[in-house]
Protein backbone atom coordinates (compact mmCIF):
# COMPACT_ATOMS: atom_id res chain seq x y z
CA UNK A 1 0.00 0.00 0.00
CA UNK A 2 3.01 2.37 0.79
CA UNK A 3 4.71 1.87 -2.87
CA UNK A 4 0.98 2.30 -4.56
CA UNK A 5 0.74 5.50 -2.32
CA UNK A 6 4.06 6.66 -3.18
CA UNK A 7 3.20 5.84 -7.25
CA UNK A 8 0.18 7.58 -7.63
CA UNK A 9 1.98 10.64 -6.04
CA UNK A 10 5.08 10.32 -8.34
CA UNK A 11 2.06 9.75 -11.24
CA UNK A 12 0.17 12.71 -10.19
CA UNK A 13 2.77 15.12 -9.98
CA UNK A 14 1.42 18.57 -11.89
CA UNK A 15 3.43 18.93 -15.18
CA UNK A 16 2.26 22.33 -14.73
CA UNK A 17 5.67 22.47 -12.14
CA UNK A 18 7.63 21.43 -15.24
CA UNK A 19 6.95 24.56 -17.46
CA UNK A 20 9.69 26.06 -19.09
CA UNK A 21 12.47 23.55 -18.52
CA UNK A 22 12.95 22.76 -22.17
CA UNK A 23 14.31 26.75 -22.49
CA UNK A 24 17.61 26.90 -22.85
CA UNK A 25 19.86 30.22 -23.93
CA UNK A 26 20.28 27.63 -27.33
CA UNK A 27 16.23 28.17 -27.68
CA UNK A 28 16.68 24.23 -27.75
CA UNK A 29 14.72 21.06 -26.00
CA UNK A 30 17.34 18.72 -27.38
CA UNK A 31 19.52 17.36 -25.52
CA UNK A 32 22.22 14.88 -26.68
CA UNK A 33 23.31 11.98 -24.65
CA UNK A 34 26.06 9.68 -24.68
CA UNK A 35 26.39 6.68 -22.73
CA UNK A 36 29.37 4.81 -22.03
CA UNK A 37 27.84 1.75 -22.98
CA UNK A 38 24.02 0.47 -23.29
CA UNK A 39 22.99 -1.70 -20.24
CA UNK A 40 20.53 -1.61 -17.61
CA UNK A 41 22.69 -0.49 -15.04
CA UNK A 42 21.59 2.56 -16.12
CA UNK A 43 17.38 1.80 -15.71
CA UNK A 44 16.58 5.45 -14.31
CA UNK A 45 17.69 6.84 -17.67
CA UNK A 46 15.80 4.65 -19.55
CA UNK A 47 12.67 4.57 -17.75
CA UNK A 48 12.11 8.27 -18.07
CA UNK A 49 12.59 8.28 -21.42
CA UNK A 50 10.17 5.81 -21.82
CA UNK A 51 7.65 6.72 -18.95
CA UNK A 52 7.77 10.30 -20.91
CA UNK A 53 9.46 12.09 -17.92
CA UNK A 54 11.60 14.13 -20.05
CA UNK A 55 8.79 15.17 -22.15
CA UNK A 56 6.85 16.30 -19.21
CA UNK A 57 9.86 18.83 -19.05
CA UNK A 58 10.03 19.54 -22.14
CA UNK A 59 12.61 18.35 -23.36
CA UNK A 60 14.17 15.75 -25.98
CA UNK A 61 16.61 13.27 -25.88
CA UNK A 62 19.18 11.33 -28.56
CA UNK A 63 20.42 8.63 -27.23
CA UNK A 64 24.00 8.04 -28.46
CA UNK A 65 26.76 4.61 -27.49
CA UNK A 66 29.54 5.97 -27.13
CA UNK A 67 31.34 2.67 -26.81
CA UNK A 68 34.05 3.76 -23.93
CA UNK A 69 34.53 6.56 -21.68
CA UNK A 70 36.75 8.03 -23.61
CA UNK A 71 35.23 8.27 -26.44
CA UNK A 72 32.30 10.00 -24.64
CA UNK A 73 34.67 12.75 -23.24
CA UNK A 74 35.26 13.58 -26.80
CA UNK A 75 32.08 14.17 -27.92
CA UNK A 76 31.36 16.24 -24.74
CA UNK A 77 34.37 18.27 -25.39
CA UNK A 78 33.44 18.66 -28.86
CA UNK A 79 30.01 19.30 -29.04
CA UNK A 80 28.57 16.79 -30.01
CA UNK A 81 27.14 15.52 -27.38
CA UNK A 82 25.13 17.45 -24.63
CA UNK A 83 25.71 15.65 -21.59
CA UNK A 84 27.80 12.67 -21.21
CA UNK A 85 27.13 9.25 -18.91
CA UNK A 86 30.49 7.81 -17.64
CA UNK A 87 32.46 7.30 -14.93
CA UNK A 88 33.58 9.57 -12.92
CA UNK A 89 37.27 9.02 -13.90
CA UNK A 90 36.89 10.77 -17.06
CA UNK A 91 36.29 13.67 -15.70
CA UNK A 92 38.75 12.80 -13.04
CA UNK A 93 41.43 12.53 -15.54
CA UNK A 94 40.21 15.18 -17.49
CA UNK A 95 40.53 18.32 -14.81
CA UNK A 96 44.29 16.17 -13.97
CA UNK A 97 45.65 17.36 -17.41
CA UNK A 98 43.40 20.96 -17.68
CA UNK A 99 44.99 24.35 -15.87
CA UNK A 100 41.42 25.71 -16.39
CA UNK A 101 37.87 24.73 -16.44
CA UNK A 102 37.35 20.97 -17.41
CA UNK A 103 34.03 18.97 -17.88
CA UNK A 104 32.28 18.15 -14.22
CA UNK A 105 29.99 15.83 -12.78
CA UNK A 106 27.04 17.02 -12.21
CA UNK A 107 24.57 14.04 -10.79
CA UNK A 108 25.17 10.56 -9.57
CA UNK A 109 23.58 7.38 -11.12
CA UNK A 110 24.76 4.45 -9.67
CA UNK A 111 26.69 3.56 -6.47
CA UNK A 112 28.90 0.12 -7.21
CA UNK A 113 30.45 -1.40 -9.84
CA UNK A 114 27.93 -3.08 -12.25
CA UNK A 115 29.84 -5.62 -13.90
CA UNK A 116 29.95 -9.52 -12.92
CA UNK A 117 32.38 -12.09 -13.36
CA UNK A 118 31.82 -14.69 -16.10
CA UNK A 119 33.86 -17.72 -16.01
CA UNK A 120 33.31 -20.56 -18.84
CA UNK A 121 31.40 -23.33 -16.69
CA UNK A 122 29.17 -22.76 -13.80
CA UNK A 123 31.01 -22.95 -10.37
CA UNK A 124 29.12 -22.94 -7.32
CA UNK A 125 31.78 -22.98 -5.04
CA UNK A 126 33.70 -20.38 -6.75
CA UNK A 127 36.09 -18.48 -4.29
CA UNK A 128 38.27 -15.62 -5.25
CA UNK A 129 41.23 -18.54 -4.90
CA UNK A 130 40.04 -19.94 -7.77
CA UNK A 131 41.67 -17.08 -10.15
CA UNK A 132 44.90 -17.55 -8.90
CA UNK A 133 47.51 -18.14 -12.07
CA UNK A 134 44.44 -17.21 -14.47
CA UNK A 135 43.73 -14.71 -17.00
CA UNK A 136 40.40 -11.70 -16.44
CA UNK A 137 39.58 -10.11 -19.55
CA UNK A 138 38.16 -6.38 -18.00
CA UNK A 139 38.36 -3.73 -20.50
CA UNK A 140 40.98 -1.80 -21.08
CA UNK A 141 43.35 0.43 -18.49
CA UNK A 142 42.51 3.35 -16.36
CA UNK A 143 39.08 2.13 -16.86
CA UNK A 144 36.48 1.63 -14.12
CA UNK A 145 35.39 -2.17 -14.43
CA UNK A 146 39.57 -2.58 -14.91
CA UNK A 147 40.25 -0.84 -12.05
CA UNK A 148 37.53 -1.56 -9.06
CA UNK A 149 38.44 -5.57 -10.23
CA UNK A 150 42.06 -5.20 -8.98
CA UNK A 151 41.28 -2.42 -6.31
CA UNK A 152 38.79 -5.36 -4.92
CA UNK A 153 40.85 -8.30 -5.55
CA UNK A 154 43.69 -6.59 -4.25
CA UNK A 155 41.94 -6.01 -0.96
CA UNK A 156 41.91 -9.81 -0.47
CA UNK A 157 45.41 -10.34 -0.88
CA UNK A 158 45.42 -11.15 -4.90
CA UNK A 159 47.58 -8.57 -6.67
CA UNK A 160 47.25 -8.36 -10.26
CA UNK A 161 50.58 -9.71 -12.48
CA UNK A 162 51.95 -11.73 -9.39
CA UNK A 163 48.96 -14.02 -8.55
CA UNK A 164 46.66 -13.50 -11.87
CA UNK A 165 46.40 -11.91 -14.95
CA UNK A 166 44.46 -8.58 -15.81
CA UNK A 167 43.87 -8.13 -19.78
CA UNK A 168 43.55 -4.64 -20.57
CA UNK A 169 44.06 -4.67 -24.42
CA UNK A 170 39.79 -4.47 -24.68
CA UNK A 171 37.55 -1.92 -25.01
CA UNK A 172 34.73 -2.86 -22.56
CA UNK A 173 32.45 -3.25 -25.62
CA UNK A 174 33.98 -5.74 -27.14
CA UNK A 175 35.26 -8.26 -23.90
CA UNK A 176 31.68 -10.58 -24.90
CA UNK A 177 33.44 -10.99 -28.25
CA UNK A 178 36.57 -11.86 -27.02
CA UNK A 179 35.78 -13.91 -24.26
CA UNK A 180 33.94 -15.74 -26.86
CA UNK A 181 36.92 -16.37 -29.14
CA UNK A 182 38.31 -18.22 -26.37
CA UNK A 183 40.92 -15.96 -24.89
CA UNK A 184 41.10 -15.88 -20.91
CA UNK A 185 39.63 -17.97 -18.12
CA UNK A 186 37.47 -14.94 -16.61
CA UNK A 187 35.93 -11.94 -17.84
CA UNK A 188 33.44 -9.31 -16.42
CA UNK A 189 30.30 -8.19 -18.14
CA UNK A 190 27.43 -5.63 -17.57
CA UNK A 191 23.66 -6.98 -17.67
CA UNK A 192 21.81 -7.52 -19.56
CA UNK A 193 24.58 -9.50 -21.56
CA UNK A 194 26.06 -10.96 -18.29
CA UNK A 195 22.55 -12.94 -17.58
CA UNK A 196 21.98 -13.78 -21.43
CA UNK A 197 25.26 -14.96 -22.06
CA UNK A 198 24.91 -17.45 -19.17
CA UNK A 199 21.48 -18.13 -20.89
CA UNK A 200 23.15 -19.54 -23.94
CA UNK A 201 25.51 -21.17 -22.30
CA UNK A 202 28.45 -20.00 -23.48
CA UNK A 203 29.56 -19.32 -19.69
CA UNK A 204 28.33 -17.98 -16.38
CA UNK A 205 28.12 -15.52 -13.84
CA UNK A 206 30.21 -17.10 -10.61
CA UNK A 207 31.15 -13.30 -9.06
CA UNK A 208 29.44 -9.70 -8.53
CA UNK A 209 32.67 -7.28 -8.74
CA UNK A 210 29.79 -4.65 -7.19
CA UNK A 211 29.72 -7.18 -3.91
CA UNK A 212 33.05 -6.94 -3.77
CA UNK A 213 34.41 -4.06 -4.20
CA UNK A 214 31.72 -2.33 -2.37
CA UNK A 215 30.30 1.36 -2.50
CA UNK A 216 31.73 3.74 -5.28
CA UNK A 217 30.58 6.60 -7.06
CA UNK A 218 30.72 4.74 -10.58
CA UNK A 219 28.86 6.03 -13.11
CA UNK A 220 27.47 9.83 -12.98
CA UNK A 221 26.43 12.49 -15.83
CA UNK A 222 28.91 14.93 -17.27
CA UNK A 223 29.19 18.15 -18.79
CA UNK A 224 30.96 21.14 -19.65
CA UNK A 225 31.73 24.18 -17.09
CA UNK A 226 29.61 26.70 -19.60
CA UNK A 227 26.23 24.25 -20.82
CA UNK A 228 26.15 24.00 -16.71
CA UNK A 229 26.82 27.58 -16.18
CA UNK A 230 24.54 28.86 -19.29
CA UNK A 231 21.96 26.07 -19.37
CA UNK A 232 21.38 25.36 -15.51
CA UNK A 233 17.38 24.87 -15.49
CA UNK A 234 17.58 22.51 -18.44
CA UNK A 235 20.48 20.58 -16.28
CA UNK A 236 18.28 20.83 -13.49
CA UNK A 237 15.13 19.34 -15.21
CA UNK A 238 17.00 16.63 -17.16
CA UNK A 239 18.39 15.18 -13.85
CA UNK A 240 15.03 15.88 -12.61
CA UNK A 241 13.61 13.55 -15.32
CA UNK A 242 16.41 10.77 -14.26
CA UNK A 243 15.33 10.96 -10.40
CA UNK A 244 11.94 10.01 -11.26
CA UNK A 245 12.84 7.03 -13.04
CA UNK A 246 15.13 5.90 -10.27
CA UNK A 247 11.44 6.71 -7.80
CA UNK A 248 9.89 4.84 -10.30
CA UNK A 249 12.11 1.88 -10.51
CA UNK A 250 12.69 1.49 -6.98
CA UNK A 251 8.60 1.51 -6.58
CA UNK A 252 7.00 0.46 -8.83
CA UNK A 253 6.37 -3.83 -9.35
CA UNK A 254 8.54 -5.05 -11.24
CA UNK A 255 6.83 -6.44 -14.05
CA UNK A 256 6.11 -2.89 -15.02
CA UNK A 257 9.59 -1.22 -14.52
CA UNK A 258 10.70 -4.63 -16.82
CA UNK A 259 8.15 -3.32 -19.43
CA UNK A 260 9.25 0.17 -19.48
CA UNK A 261 12.73 -1.04 -20.42
CA UNK A 262 11.95 -3.54 -22.69
CA UNK A 263 11.64 -0.14 -25.39
CA UNK A 264 15.41 0.11 -24.70
CA UNK A 265 16.33 -3.54 -24.25
CA UNK A 266 13.80 -5.18 -27.25
CA UNK A 267 16.21 -8.14 -27.85
CA UNK A 268 16.43 -8.96 -24.51
CA UNK A 269 13.41 -11.12 -22.62
CA UNK A 270 10.99 -9.93 -20.44
CA UNK A 271 12.22 -12.59 -17.92
CA UNK A 272 15.80 -11.41 -18.78
CA UNK A 273 15.30 -7.67 -17.86
CA UNK A 274 13.30 -8.75 -14.67
CA UNK A 275 16.60 -11.13 -13.68
CA UNK A 276 19.41 -8.01 -14.13
CA UNK A 277 17.16 -5.71 -12.42
CA UNK A 278 16.85 -7.77 -9.39
CA UNK A 279 20.57 -8.29 -9.59
CA UNK A 280 21.36 -4.90 -9.67
CA UNK A 281 18.96 -3.94 -6.92
CA UNK A 282 20.26 -6.55 -4.51
CA UNK A 283 24.04 -4.72 -4.67
CA UNK A 284 22.04 -1.19 -4.08
CA UNK A 285 23.91 -0.58 -7.30
CA UNK A 286 21.58 2.73 -8.02
CA UNK A 287 22.65 5.66 -6.18
CA UNK A 288 19.55 6.61 -3.95
CA UNK A 289 20.48 10.12 -4.34
CA UNK A 290 22.39 12.12 -7.12
CA UNK A 291 24.54 14.23 -5.01
CA UNK A 292 28.23 12.92 -5.09
CA UNK A 293 29.76 12.78 -1.51
CA UNK A 294 33.36 13.83 -0.49
CA UNK A 295 34.18 10.54 0.87
CA UNK A 296 32.52 8.89 -1.81
CA UNK A 297 34.65 10.88 -4.25
CA UNK A 298 38.10 10.30 -2.25
CA UNK A 299 37.39 6.45 -2.62
CA UNK A 300 36.68 6.57 -6.25
CA UNK A 301 40.52 8.46 -6.32
CA UNK A 302 41.84 5.87 -4.11
CA UNK A 303 40.81 2.97 -6.39
CA UNK A 304 41.90 4.88 -9.81
CA UNK A 305 45.85 5.68 -7.50
CA UNK A 306 45.58 2.22 -6.44
CA UNK A 307 45.67 1.39 -10.61
CA UNK A 308 48.89 3.66 -10.83
CA UNK A 309 46.36 6.33 -13.09
CA UNK A 310 46.28 9.04 -10.96
CA UNK A 311 49.43 10.56 -9.29
CA UNK A 312 48.82 13.47 -6.19
CA UNK A 313 45.22 14.90 -5.71
CA UNK A 314 42.19 15.98 -8.28
CA UNK A 315 40.42 18.80 -5.82
CA UNK A 316 36.68 17.28 -5.16
CA UNK A 317 35.27 21.14 -6.40
CA UNK A 318 37.65 20.69 -9.80
CA UNK A 319 35.67 17.72 -10.71
CA UNK A 320 32.14 17.50 -9.18
CA UNK A 321 29.63 19.83 -9.01
CA UNK A 322 26.49 19.04 -6.87
CA UNK A 323 24.92 22.43 -6.87
CA UNK A 324 22.13 20.79 -9.63
CA UNK A 325 22.05 17.92 -7.44
CA UNK A 326 21.28 19.19 -3.87
CA UNK A 327 18.35 21.09 -6.11
CA UNK A 328 16.49 18.15 -7.38
CA UNK A 329 16.89 16.41 -3.66
CA UNK A 330 14.79 19.34 -2.29
CA UNK A 331 12.27 19.55 -5.13
CA UNK A 332 11.39 16.07 -4.79
CA UNK A 333 11.85 16.66 -0.72
CA UNK A 334 8.80 19.07 -1.06
CA UNK A 335 6.89 18.08 -4.27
Amino acid sequence: MKNLAFMLALLLIPTMMFAGCGETNNASNKIVVSEVTHSIFYAPLYIAMSNGYFADEGLEIELVNANGSNNVMTAIVSGSATIGLAGPETAVYTAQQSEGSSPKVFGQLTACDGSFLVGREADVDFSIEDLRGKTIIAGRRGGMPAMTLEYALAQQGLIAGRDYTLNLDYDFGMVATVFESGIGDYCTMFEPVASEYEASGHGAIVASIGEMGGYVPYTGFIATEEYLDENALQAECFLRAVYRGYLYLMNAPIDDVANALSKQFADSSIEGIKAAIENYKQLDAFASSPVMTQDGYERLCAIITAAGQLEGTVDFNKVIDNTIAEKVVKYFQYA
